[in-house]
């Protein structure tokens, strides 16, 4: 994506981990999102990765389609709309390796 101003990797870094600070499913940073880690896990990974030639960043993020995609989803749905902790029932960690 471009960017307003061009950003340094550190100052990109630390917008995206506050943005998603709060975020329980949200995983930042740690370099490139290896998908077979997230297999079974209602969690998303996401990595951006600044252009400060261009002023652009490049967002990569992986996830379970199964689980964060579409059950997981449904769950923690239904957790928010009882009342309940939104992580009841889920998990964040994959069952890889």
């Amino acid at each position: 994506m471009r960017l307003r101003e061009a950003l340094a990797q550190d100052a990109l870094d630390a917008l995206f981990a506050e943005r998603y600070a709060d975020e329980p499913f949200v995983q930042v940073g740690g370099g490139m999102p290896a998908p077979q880690r997230l297999a079974g896990a209602n969690t998303c990974h996401v990595a951006a990765f600044a252009d400060e030639r261009s002023g652009s960043a490049i967002v990569v993020s992986a996830l379970d389609n199964l689980v964060k995609g579409a059950a997981g989803q449904a769950i923690q749905n239904v957790n928010i709309a009882l009342g309940l902790d939104e992580r009841a029932g889920l998990t964040t960690l994959g069952v890889w390796p």
